[in-house]
């Protein structure tokens, strides 16, 4: 089963600026994201507090990337193994 991500960072004021770090969230099951999202790391966060990101940009936060789900083999498409 392939878990689809969100990629996010909290905006500009909402915390210190070395705290905004780039976080995972699992998308929820509905695929809306209207209510509080939690990131993998544990991390919680309310609606407009976070700035939604199309691809990795930032500094990661590490515990999300210790946390996430891995590709099995086979997900990742050619090339990018």
């Amino acid at each position: 089963m392939t878990v689809r991500l969100i990629i996010a960072r909290p905006l500009p004021g909402t915390v210190g600026e070395t705290r905004r770090v780039v976080h995972l969230f699992p998308l929820p099951a509905s695929e809306s994201i209207s209510g509080r999202l939690t990131a993998y790391c544990g991390a919680t966060f309310d609606p407009g507090e976070l700035e939604l990101l199309e691809r990795p940009a930032g500094m990661p936060c590490v515990m999300c990337l210790r946390r996430s789900p891995r590709p099995r083999s086979g997900e990742l498409p050619a090339g990018e193994a």
